[in-house]
């Protein structure tokens, strides 16, 4: 035999196949590998879609409150016989919700609408712009003359003091609770002085002005008896206005009181006293018993956001200048 047998001809090709099929060194980390990396982009596009739809909630929830927000300045609309309601709550400025252009938008509505057959303008206020209440009682006076079968009364909440019941005066008939408070007819212009302080700090006001009145009220400024005699002639001449517009308003069932006119303010059981109210009354007894229309529809103009954003932006810039004038003295009916 041979030393060196040959090998079997079969034997050599399988030997050959097996070391083909054989896994590669390494092959256990490169699977690993393949498997984190899928895992990593898997968790990063599920991230992405998290992101995507909580941005899409959030989104369909701004749109949601922006439409709720805008719509609730809507024109109500109302069938069949009712009482009209229209709200005026705070403080009486431009820049409030109880501003004249809403009050009176309101209570065009209300008097245009055919199912009105009484109207209630509920009144919560501590007072404000004599220039807004005055515009409102106006409105009112007009459209009781234009709607002569259509009373409007006047219910009271907690207040009805100064620019609010030079509104209510007005009205046929001005209802009241017990402890409400009425009255307050005056006017009053504040501000502050600071020229002894500056004194005292050794500050010096340097003010330029063109117009020998033109730095009226400032209070970095000395008061002056000038300044004095002009302030208080403004103050009784709006005051005098108040007094005319409540007179006409109330007429003969105003008490003969000096005390009236004098900015005082009462409760509802002195004011009825007094004249400055007829009755004792809330919105549904006033609607009910009085109006005899127990449905009650409310006008009320509800300010939507982008109304307010641009009252408050328009104010801003409105008061600047009378800041700049006045810095805070400007006459108001509280």
């Amino acid at each position: 035999m041979p030393d060196n047998p040959t090998p079997d001809s079969n034997e050599a090709p399988r030997a050959a196949s097996s070391d083909r099929g054989a896994p590669a060194p390494g092959w256990e980390r490169e699977a690993l590998e393949r498997i984190a990396l899928a895992a990593i982009t898997e968790q990063r596009a599920a991230r992405r879609w998290r992101i995507f739809f909580r941005f899409a909630f959030l989104a369909v929830l701004i749109v949601l409150a922006w439409a709720v927000l805008d719509i609730s300045g809507a024109r109500v609309e109302s069938e069949g016989r009712h009482t009209a309601l229209v709200s005026l709550d705070g403080e009486i400025g431009s820049d409030t919700s109880a501003n004249a252009d809403d009050i009176i938008s309101a209570l065009d509505s209300a008097f245009d609408d055919d199912g009105t057959v009484g109207v209630i303008l509920h009144i919560d206020s501590p007072g404000g712009s004599p220039v807004q209440a005055g515009i409102i009682n106006d409105e009112i006076r007009r459209l009781r003359t234009k709607y002569p079968a259509i009373p409007l009364y006047v219910v009271v909440g907690d207040m009805c003091a100064s620019g609010g019941y030079y509104v209510a005066a007005a009205a046929d008939k001005i209802y009241v609770n017990k402890a409400s408070i009425v009255g307050s007819i005056g006017v009053l212009m504040d501000g502050f002085g600071f020229t002894g302080l500056m004194d005292k700090l050794g500050i010096q006001r340097r003010l330029r002005t063109s117009g020998e009145n033109k730095g009226f009220f400032d209070p970095f400024s000395p008061d002056t008896p000038k300044m004095d005699a002009h302030a208080q002639e403004m103050l009784d001449q709006i005051h005098q206005q108040f007094i005319d517009t409540v007179k006409a308003g109330r007429g003969k069932r105003l008490k003969d009181s000096p005390d009236i006119f004098s900015g005082l303010f009462w409760t509802g059981q002195k004011s009825v006293e007094l004249g400055l109210a007829d009755g004792y009354g809330d919105t549904d007894y006033v609607a009910r018993e009085v109006i005899k229309a127990p449905d009650v529809v409310d006008y009320t103009v509800k300010q939507s956001l982008t109304d307010r954003v641009a009252k408050r932006v328009g104010a801003s810039i409105g008061s600047a200048a009378v800041h700049s004038l006045l810095l805070g003295g400007k006459p108001a009916l509280h």
